[in-house]
């Protein structure tokens, strides 16, 4: 009783890399080259969407930063601040069949080690070393099953990849030697993140069920459902696993926490509106990350939360529109606004500390078309990804965008670093940058 009065309450408070030239796979060029806070005033107009700058002339110190511990960031989805500081001089490419529908899902490169995993248009997965070069790629799809163009999705822990998709299919294979552990199939397709927790891993169905399958032999443990829309949405589901619970959100916007070991319920939190059951297709929440105590997400219908991770109730709420996902460390969180903002906030209240508007470079006509993909803290630069095939490096110290890098003519995915490689892919390519 007492936790069906705390939803019923939190929803009337929510709705109001360099490589030889002759390599046999990569193609390479080079590319043009072209602290402490500081007194800032705080500013809390929470009801309003951000669409200005504020405090632009405010300078972020980090050399006097404390270093803080990322080791969980694999279960709360927030790298923080990375030890990136590349020179972008050269790309390097591996180039493949175009992958179907690469627009509607998020594709994403898994590091293992010293290593990184992709797949191709017709699900064959490739692993590559840290000098690029291909150790094993597999296919374990049927002719009839490679005609549907599967989109995969995949994690890899303890020399283990997970890998589902949106033909319905799950399999296991050794990271090592690329050999099949295990396969089955499940009764809906899949849009989600992957995570692997002790012997079980978590992912969520396009009917909103979150599922627990065995990492032994692919078996389903138990299943937890959530409400499902008429439309699907094409946003991928992201999960985060803290304090033994299973946290989720689902294509209509709720956030639920579950049990880890028997799928019992645990809090749940709506943040829209019944009418979004309509809208759904076109809903987009950002990955969920964990912040000490806190689950910090937003979403493309201007809000932007912080929950508490313990009973999901609301710690503050911030107007930006975002569906990026953002990024914690030292009592900053850092997004990127749909309309082109940088944003810093401060982590305790929501306050924003700084937007800087990014896209000034660009014509004035084509600005509304352009949207973040993704982005990555590094030493001294965010790197950020757009819908338009460029890289963007801005100054985290001032916001400033210090230089923008053509990488292709269509959208690209979001960065992830390995070491002083950056790597990005598209619809027919892995891109390497160092």
């Amino acid at each position: 009783m007492i936790k069906f009065l705390k939803i019923i309450s939190l929803a009337l408070i929510l709705f109001s890399c360099s490589l030889n030239s002759d390599s046999k796979f990569w193609s390479k060029r080079n590319i043009d080259s072209k602290q402490k806070i500081l007194n800032i005033k705080q500013i809390s107009k929470k009801d309003e969407i951000l669409l200005s700058e504020i405090n632009k002339s405010s300078k972020i110190n980090l050399s006097n930063l404390k270093k803080e511990n990322f080791s969980q960031s694999y279960f709360y989805n927030n790298n923080g601040r990375t030890n990136y500081d590349g020179e972008l001089k050269s790309i390097s490419r591996y180039k493949f069949k175009k992958i179907e529908r690469f627009n509607e899902y998020e594709p994403e490169v898994i590091l293992d080690n010293q290593n990184i995993i992709f797949f191709d248009n017709k699900g064959t997965i490739l692993k590559f070393n840290q000098n690029s070069k291909l150790i094993w790629k597999n296919n374990y799809y049927s002719k009839s099953e490679k005609k549907l163009n599967p989109f995969l999705f995949m994690t890899a822990k303890n020399n283990i990849l997970i890998v589902v998709d949106t033909i319905a299919k799950t399999f296991a294979i050794n990271i090592e030697t690329g050999k099949l552990i295990w396969s089955n199939y499940n009764l809906s397709p899949f849009n989600s993140q992957i995570k692997i927790f002790e012997d079980k891993f978590y992912v969520v169905d396009t009917k909103n069920i979150l599922r627990c399958f065995s990492v032994i032999d692919g078996k389903e443990i138990w299943n937890y459902k959530t409400d499902t829309p008429f439309i699907k949405s094409q946003k991928r589901v992201s999960l985060i696993i803290k304090n033994n619970k299973v946290i989720f959100n689902n294509s209509i916007g709720d956030i639920t926490a579950v049990d880890t070991d028997t799928g019992d319920l645990v809090w749940q939190t709506p943040t829209q509106s019944k009418k979004i059951y309509d809208e759904s297709m076109f809903f987009k929440n950002s990955d969920l990350i964990s912040t000490k105590n806190s689950i910090i997400f937003s979403n493309n219908n201007n809000d932007f939360y912080s929950l508490n991770s313990k009973d999901g109730l609301l710690n503050w709420k911030q107007k930006l529109n975002s569906n990026v996902k953002p990024v914690y460390f030292n009592k900053l969180i850092f997004t990127v606004t749909n309309e082109g903002y940088l944003a810093v906030i401060n982590y305790e209240n929501g306050d924003l500390i700084r937007s800087t508007y990014l896209f000034n470079s660009f014509k004035s006509k084509k600005r509304k078309n352009i949207k973040p993909i993704g982005f990555i803290v590094g030493k001294k630069n965010i790197y950020l990804t757009l819908n338009i095939g460029r890289l963007m490096v801005i100054s985290i110290s001032n916001g400033n965008v210090e230089s923008i890098i053509k990488i292709d003519k269509e959208k690209i995915s979001s960065p992830v670093v390995q070491g002083q490689n950056l790597y990005i892919t598209k619809n027919n390519s892995i891109i390497k940058l160092n």
